[in-house]
């Protein structure tokens, strides 16, 4: 009896033992403390991944934990990595998530970097968008691109480095010392301008401070000049704007005088090319009354006595008797 009693109570201690356990296991997982709320991202490289690692916000805060990872059903070039995180943890729609580790030799977690206040709220169930993982491949890549490039660039610098050297070669001959004793005598001859000169610089540079000491009142002269001629540009358009309405009738006017001189040259023009012939006669009969009048007139300074009689009298002869009148 007391063999089975002690039986009965190791097997109740197990029991006990394995349900404080159990229970351990979940409090610790969180499973009794905190509700969850569930997201997904994708990625096209999620080495390092499995369900359970960490899920941290941006600080290193760890809010949750991987719920599985599979490849993506609608795309097989990427994987699908669920995720669930502490419900309250402020996930907007524009937070991103991405691959990281605690160090270089550090496990992987999913790290979450919060968006805009003033973003909407992710639902439950969304997919958030993720910034993709750097791995050591994807850097081997963006090397071998590069060596293409860095060869280019080595080649470049080794022709530069021969070009350099040519240049060297060549300041050494133009420094040597026969172009440095013309230096020298070329700066002995501007040293010597500048002596012999020296007065006549200082007269210049007196000329010029008289110059920029008088600048400021003929500024001012041209600003006042200015300002004179902004008034009377105002005055001008205060009095065409005051007398617009005679000026437009006088222009109008103007218009209509023009319209009627055209039309009077117009019909002037088409009465010339009407009576052009009648014209043309009686410049004719006053071309030949005029020659008339003019014969008359030489006949008369000759003979005025024809004004009287109708004929000249007859020529008298020597010795008769003068004719009766």
């Amino acid at each position: 009896m007391d063999a089975k009693r002690e039986q009965a109570l190791v097997g109740l201690f197990v029991v006990v033992a394995a349900g404080l356990l159990l229970v351990t296991v979940f409090a610790l997982s969180g499973a009794f403390t905190r509700a969850t709320l569930t997201y997904r991202a994708y990625f096209k490289f999620a080495g390092g991944l499995e369900p359970g690692k960490a899920v941290r916000y941006a600080g290193g805060l760890k809010i949750g934990r991987i719920e599985n990872v599979r490849v993506d059903p609608g795309d097989a070039s990427r994987m699908e990595v669920t995720f669930s995180v502490a419900k309250g943890t402020p996930i907007k729609k524009d937070t991103t998530v991405k691959i990281a580790a605690l160090s270089a030799l550090g496990e992987n977690y999913l790290e979450l970097k919060p968006g805009k206040k003033d973003a909407p709220d992710a639902k439950p169930g969304d997919a958030l968008p993720s910034a993709e993982f750097f791995s050591l491949s994807d850097l081997g890549d963006t090397l071998s691109d590069l060596k293409p490039k860095v060869s280019a660039l080595l080649d470049e610098m080794n022709g530069r480095i021969v070009e350099l050297r040519e240049t060297l070669v060549r300041v050494n001959d133009l420094i040597n010392e026969r172009n440095r004793e013309n230096v020298s005598a070329s700066l002995s001859n501007v040293r010597g301008m500048l002596e012999e000169n020296r007065p006549k610089l200082k007269s210049t540079m007196g000329n010029i401070d008289a110059t920029s000491a008088k600048m400021p009142a003929l500024v001012d002269d041209f600003k006042k000049t200015v300002a004179d001629a902004d008034k009377a540009l105002k005055n001008i358009d205060d009095v065409i704007g005051e007398n617009r309405k005679d000026v437009r009738e006088a222009v109008q006017k103007l218009r209509d005088s023009l319209n009627s001189a055209s039309s009077l040259v117009s019909q002037l023009d088409r009465t010339m090319g009407y009576n052009a012939e009648n014209i043309d006669e009686l410049l004719e009969n006053m071309r030949m009354t005029t020659e008339n009048l003019k014969q008359f007139t030489d006949t008369i300074k000759v003979r005025p006595y024809t004004l009287i009689r109708s004929s000249s009298p007859p020529d008298r002869k020597p010795g008769a008797p003068p004719p009766k009148q």
